[in-house]
């Protein structure tokens, strides 16, 4: 059974960084992507970055200069670093790992964590 857990969300200053993590279990960690998305109150899930196992990553524009995503194979975990949060980063963090290649499309990711809330303040 494949069991993703986030952790490391929490409330945060404007300007602050936060690291999130996700611990995977029983996948296939070297043939998935892995991937962060969030969800606002009121709004869709949107993707916010991807990782291969190879180390291919794709950011989505928001992300990109102020984000950065890794994985650690021996870990079994993937990381998510936000640097320069703004009170619009403020949602819910997801973690999700599809087999194969990286994708943007949340359609395409087969598993799902419980998610961990993210909050900045102005």
């Amino acid at each position: 059974q494949v069991r993703l857990v986030e952790s490391g969300g929490g409330m945060v200053q404007a300007g602050g960084s936060l690291r999130l993590s996700c611990a995977a279990s029983g996948l296939t960690f070297n043939g998935s992507a892995m991937g962060w998305f969030r969800q606002a109150p009121g709004k869709d899930r949107e993707f916010v970055a991807v990782v291969g196992w190879s180390g291919t990553t794709r950011y989505s524009g928001f992300a990109q200069g102020r984000f950065s995503i890794s994985r650690d194979s021996a870990k079994n975990t993937v990381y998510l670093q936000m640097n320069g949060l703004k009170p619009e980063d403020t949602a819910v963090y997801y973690c999700a790992a599809r087999h194969g290649e990286i994708a943007s499309s949340l359609r395409r990711y087969n598993y799902w964590g419980p998610g961990t809330q993210v909050t900045v303040t102005s």
